[in-house]
């Protein structure tokens, strides 16, 4: 059975609860499963099609899932939707299928399936740069950007998500364009960078310039900001910044997705080996930043997995 959108609009949402736990990495986890292999253009937003694979996605996100519940703190997950533009969609030869509704759909059952929990659960239609995230040269101009990602937010506003997600976004111009894009379907959204320790995304742009770029030029503006994909030590560092996150920034960023390797994007890129680091250190680590940020939504990117949102959650309970 599928479940329509959330009935509490997002902004309400994010009023109503002060502490979010985020899901954990889906992609690097599928990446490591034998019999398991990503499709070169849509990565794992086919998976929906074939059984094996769609058991595969379905029982990492409903670990998520079962820990939000257990520990009943709202949820906050993002559609496997990261590459599903058109031209991916062309290229895997599914131009006849409606692969972001298709997944939007599968989020939406697993969210139906919770019972009474599903009112503290938020589906995010997610939305990736058009290159390679770790590769800000690779950055689409902003009116550019606007006119290639206008079609997936379009079909992932249509299907019902409960807010859009730009992220793992490398540069302004390109991010600039995204949110013009999700603007325009009149759904919430959501920014979320990728974030140097000095304060700057991965194109040199400081944090502070690329919010008062985007609040300023593009209506309605983003609901707010995330940083993901960054090691929480590197998250604290950006924010921390003297000149490159102002404290008015830094208010407009509620939420952490991070990773658990303490290496710039350019050490990480094509590494084959993922680097990771224990639940109760990355937990701690994760605490901190809520409890000196304010951070609202904490969850995982590359190299978590369910022992690190469980011992997550673990604290976030006890805090």
């Amino acid at each position: 059975m599928t479940t329509p959108a959330h009935p509490l609009p997002f902004p309400e949402f994010l009023a109503r609860h002060r502490c979010i736990l985020g899901e954990g990495a889906v992609i690097e986890r599928l990446r490591r499963q034998p019999g398991i292999t990503l499709d070169p253009f849509l990565v794992n937003s086919a998976f929906v099609y074939e059984p094996a694979q769609r058991e595969a996605l379905t029982a990492i996100y409903r670990q998520y899932l079962n820990i939000g519940r257990e520990r009943d703190l709202p949820l906050f997950m993002s559609t496997p939707t990261w590459r599903a533009n058109a031209p991916n969609i062309a290229a895997a030869g599914l131009s006849g299928r409606s692969v972001n509704a298709d997944n939007v759909r599968l989020l939406q059952d697993l969210r139906g399936s919770a019972g009474a929990y599903a009112a503290k659960v938020v589906i995010g239609g997610m939305i990736g740069c058009r290159g390679d995230a770790y590769r800000p040269e690779e950055a689409l101009g902003a009116e550019e950007a606007l006119a290639f990602h206008a079609w997936q937010a379009d079909r992932l506003a249509e299907a019902g998500v409960d807010f859009l997600l730009g992220i793992t976004l490398p540069a302004l111009s390109e991010a600039r364009g995204l949110a013009a894009a999700m603007a325009g379907t009149g759904r919430p959204y959501v920014l979320s960078f990728v974030a140097r320790p000095n304060g700057t995304l991965l194109d040199g742009t400081p944090l502070v310039e690329a919010v008062a770029t985007i609040d300023a030029l593009v209506r309605p503006g983003p609901t707010a900001y995330l940083i993901n994909c960054t090691h929480p030590d590197f998250a604290r560092a950006a924010l921390m910044h003297a000149d490159q996150a102002a404290p008015e920034v830094r208010r407009r960023f509620i939420g952490l997705l991070a990773n658990t390797a303490a290496l710039s994007p350019e050490e990480l890129d094509g590494r084959e080996h993922l680097v990771g680091e224990e639940p109760e250190r990355f937990a701690e680590a994760m605490i901190g930043m809520r409890r000196d940020f304010g951070l609202q939504v904490l969850g995982g990117c590359c190299g978590t997995d369910d022992q690190h949102i469980r011992c997550l959650a673990d604290r976030l309970r006890q805090e």
